[in-house]
């Protein structure tokens, strides 16, 4: 089977989808839907810029199916297939609430995959729904609990705590995080992936603490490879509520600490609040982190009994099997297209 992956010009996934083999071409895009009148001609010319370069791609490549994750990339690509009459359509919605680009991908695709039941709702008229679960990339669950710990020489005596921001890392949790970091280190072994962009400011925070404490302060700006390590060794998370804590929390078991993000629309307020209503997660506001993350992080990890509850739940919610079933939709799809050529 051949694959090709087309991304945006700039995308920060070139690099990610060639180290796995996979090639890889770009298309212009503009976002078209909640963005001011002066930027709306550029973007609508980047938008018929990359229907002429999806269709020219779709022509010399021409695949049996094809696999959309929202993006507004993804709308050019699937009107050009539409028109041109061009392989089968499969949607995977990653978010519990589709944004406005994946609710029109929607009308064209032949089959929606969900990631939870609860965002069935919000395709009440398609006709080919199914749940899926959150795919997750093969190797993430390569490590045993003791292994993982090794990797970041963390002890197996204290408790570890998870603090992530994304591949960019997230200015406010880094910020909160430095404010209680030499009272939480007295009882916690912190990992924080921070993002590359404050990444001097992490430093300059480990070389404050004193010297016997600052073995309990693991900082990375990313990871890649160590990322399934990372998640198994933690005890509790604090994070972003993006759609990724819809499949690595549960195939972990990991209970977390959410902090949507304030500044967009409600797609990680929408995730986060799914999760702590299944008992798997506490969910604390941007503008509250600086004054709760320390009192919350003590709390939960003193409080065993229910640090184990929030990770039974969290691990219920798991879908391992995700990967496989969208792989075995797109085969059929696949096979679909090709069968009604022949």
């Amino acid at each position: 089977m051949t694959v090709l992956w087309v991304g945006g010009v700039g995308g920060m996934e070139a690099d990610l989808v060639r180290r796995e083999g996979v090639r890889f071409e770009t298309i212009p895009a503009g976002q078209i839907h909640g963005i001011s009148l002066s930027a709306l001609p550029r973007n609508a010319w980047q938008l018929a810029r990359g229907f002429l370069a999806a269709r020219k791609l779709l022509r010399k490549f021409h695949p049996d199916a094809l696999f959309f994750t929202g993006g507004y990339l993804a709308v050019p690509m699937a009107l050009a297939s539409r028109l041109s009459q061009v392989g089968k359509r499969l949607l995977f919605v990653p978010d519990i609430e589709p944004g406005w680009a994946l609710k029109t991908l929607a009308h064209f695709a032949d089959v929606v995959a969900i990631t939870v039941e609860e965002s069935r709702s919000f395709f009440p008229q398609h006709p080919d729904v199914t749940v899926t679960g959150y795919p997750m990339r093969a190797g993430l669950q390569a490590w045993t609990k003791e292994d993982a710990r090794a990797i970041f020489a963390l002890h197996e005596n204290l408790p570890v705590l998870l603090v992530m921001g994304g591949s960019k890392g997230a200015h406010s949790i880094n910020q909160a995080l430095f404010t209680v970091l030499p009272e939480l280190v007295k009882t916690v072994q912190v990992l924080h992936l921070s993002g590359n962009l404050e990444w001097a400011l992490v430093e300059r925070h480990r070389r404050s603490l004193p010297i016997e404490m600052q073995s309990r302060y693991r900082a990375y700006p990313y990871l890649h490879k160590e990322m399934g390590a990372a998640l198994l060794s933690a005890d509790l998370a604090v994070s972003r509520a993006g759609a990724s804590t819809l499949g690595e929390y549960p195939m972990f078991g990991l209970p977390a600490i959410l902090v949507p993000y304030p500044y967009t629309w409600r797609y990680q307020r929408v995730n986060a609040q799914y999760l702590v209503n299944q008992g798997a997660a506490m969910l604390v506001d941007d503008a509250d982190l600086a004054n709760s993350l320390l009192p919350t992080v003590q709390t939960l990890l003193a409080d065993r009994v229910k640090l184990a509850g929030m990770a039974s739940s969290m691990r219920k919610l798991a879908h391992p099997q995700a990967a496989a079933t969208i792989a075995a939709q797109l085969i059929k799809l696949a096979s679909a297209e090709t069968d009604g050529r022949h």
